[in-house]
């Protein structure tokens, strides 16, 4: 696929041109969509960063960016590019902490805010942010008054807009622009940091560009594509449908209420493409679950019946459907499937993905049984985005399909999955040691160990995650993992068995489904610990792990396991702002139980 040579602000320029008056992105506001075509688009874009560079914003500046997802956000970003500048996005639900190590890191500049929260958490940090001029906040609703010094920090995202109106310099943009080069960096993307500091992963122009012909032809993307943006865009996975694709494509972006109103989004947009870390997938799953369990006997048995007639089509190509195989399935969507996908919205979705994690095949079968299209695809930061996924007629659950357009790729003698392309990311940030081990020789050592199975690759575990018992046998916690968490009632499972005589594991519950079956039993609970302190929750989450072990070899099987009695929290540093597991942090913290399992 050809696209132009041109960077990301480049292209928005060219939209603007070529698509002026078609939608490039409709944001809900108080119940109401509201669309931007692409004309205003990069109009605005060129207010923000022209009132960035009046706020002293050098060329290369470093602008950063804390928000749930909006239109201000992507302005913020396109507008930083239009004038030379490079975005580095921070997770919304970062700590104060974790704010000021990325800011201040990341050398920042101009911090542009949603509120007064994101406010507070860079004010907080002020002490130590040398390189921040100003604070630049979305919405002055209920901003409370500052003092003069932080008043002289702080100016809102419409005064920004307003001086890049009024800039007697408005050239400035095409000089930038005629000046910018694929080599250019257009973002920093900081990884989530589960193994130590997040890094700064430096994306270039050149390497957006090297992406985004295999993710479109691989994902069978069109310009009607349309897209609800919700995950964080301080993450790749998001900006490749958000940004990446989009201006080269001319696709369009929704933008919801807020992250909170994600379903009911979901069900006005009915977007043709979705994007869902594995805890979406889950959890969507789980609210099924929940539906069916809830509804009356002859519609459980409907269900039931309907689901057990389509298992044979979850990997069936459409193409190689006979009469009957239609016969069955559309029976079934008509009676069943089309109620539940109009639930979770996703009755006009043409490619669902899963990335960023491992996640249950059973999840990925299920939803594949219900008729929505759901394929398990694979990237990294460093990677900018997707290089791996099925295709939609060669579907095998429990892989991620095979490399896409422009990736060379092979495996390495230690089972190391290592690339090269345009797609390579240009290094971190301040830290030349750990670029090297990354990149060697123009290969990226991904550090995922990879087998190659039914023509298609299949992700073993991390690397530096492998586990070796006592008795000398290799462990991959993610498979044991993925598949007790395949349970609507397992939220998360930690494999322990690290020099250990055999596998133990820390398991958190499900609360929401959990607590939705112990009120179904009539059991009295008040709160998260004493729902896990009840005698029959540990019974059912017993007969779940039985369930799980079944599917494993016997080393793998999980013989002892305790029971969280808190949820794993951000703020606590076990679980990354992406929800990943700190392995080390959560060994550290729970020591005494994991020793009580093997005494």
């Amino acid at each position: 696929m050809n696209f132009p040579e041109l960077t990301l602000p480049q292209m928005l320029r060219e939209r603007a041109r070529q698509d002026a008056h078609r939608v490039a992105i409709r944001q809900k506001d108080f119940g109401i969509w509201k669309p931007f075509d692409w004309a205003r688009y990069y109009q605005r874009a060129c207010h923000v960063g022209l009132g960035l560079r009046a706020l002293g914003l050098p060329a290369q500046g470093h602008v950063g960016v804390i928000s749930e997802n909006r239109i201000e956000w992507v302005l913020a970003q396109m507008g930083a590019g239009l004038v030379g500048a490079i975005t580095v996005g921070v997770y919304p639900t970062s700590p104060t902490p974790e704010v000021a190590y990325v800011v201040q890191h990341a050398d920042i500049e101009i911090m542009v805010c949603e509120d007064q929260e994101q406010t507070d958490k860079v004010l907080a940090a002020r002490a130590d942010l040398p390189r921040l001029t100003h604070i630049v906040v979305m919405e002055t609703k209920g901003l409370r008054s500052f003092t003069p010094e932080e008043r002289r920090l702080i100016v809102t995202f419409a005064e920004v807009e307003a001086l890049g109106q009024a800039a007697s310099h408005p050239a400035l943009i095409d000089e930038a622009l005629a000046a910018q080069t694929l080599d250019d960096i257009g973002l920093m993307i900081y990884t989530s940091g589960s193994t130590g500091k997040p890094k700064g992963a430096m994306i270039s122009y050149r390497n957006i560009r090297g992406a985004v012909p295999g993710i479109i032809e691989r994902l069978q993307l069109r310009p009607d594509t349309t897209h609800l943006s919700y995950l964080p865009l301080c993450h790749v996975a998001e900006q490749m449908l958000t940004t990446f694709v989009p201006l080269y494509l001319g696709s369009q972006v929704n933008f919801g209420e807020s992250i909170r109103t994600v379903q009911e989004d979901l069900r006005e947009v009915a977007p043709t493409l979705f994007l869902g870390v594995p805890r979406i997938w889950e959890k969507m799953h789980a609210a099924i679950n929940i539906k069916v369990r809830e509804t009356g006997r002859w519609r459980r048995q409907l269900f039931e019946t309907a689901y057990a007639a389509c298992q044979a089509l979850a990997e069936k190509p459409r193409s190689a459907w006979t009469l009957g195989d239609k016969a069955r399935f559309y029976a079934s969507y008509w009676t069943v499937f089309r109620a539940l996908q109009n639930f979770i919205g996703l009755r006009e979705v043409r490619v669902a993905l899963t990335g960023a994690a491992p996640i249950p095949p059973e999840v990925v079968r299920f939803f594949r049984v219900l008729g929505v299209p759901l394929i398990e695809v694979y990237g990294l930061t460093e990677s900018t985005g997707m290089v791996t996924g099925h295709r939609p007629d060669q579907v095998a659950i429990g892989t991620v399909g095979v490399p896409t357009e422009g990736v060379a790729w092979r495996i390495a003698e230690n089972g190391e999955f290592q690339l090269r392309g345009d797609m390579v990311f240009a290094g971190y940030y301040k830290n030349p040691e750990a670029t090297a081990s990354s990149i060697v020789d123009g290969w990226l050592h991904t550090g995922d160990v990879v087998r190659e199975e039914q023509g298609q690759l299949k992700i073993v575990d991390r690397l530096k995650d492998i586990m070796i018992t006592a008795g000398g046998k290799n462990l991959t916690p993610s498979e044991i993992e993925n598949t007790m968490k395949a349970s609507p009632y397992i939220k998360e499972c930690v494999i322990v068995a690290e020099g250990r005589k055999f596998v133990g594991a820390l398991v958190q519950i499900d609360y929401d489904t959990v607590g939705q079956w112990a009120e179904s039993q009539r059991m009295a609970f008040t709160h998260f610990r004493s729902l896990v302190e009840t005698p029959a929750v540990r019974a059912l989450i017993e007969a779940e792990i039985a369930k799980g072990n079944a599917r494993l070899a016997q080393v793998s099987q999980i013989r002892k396991f305790h029971l969280l009695t808190k949820e794993l929290d951000h703020d606590d540093g076990e679980v990354t702002a992406t929800m990943k597991v700190r392995r080390s942090s959560i060994t550290q913290t729970y020591a005494a139980d994991i020793e009580a399992l093997y005494h």
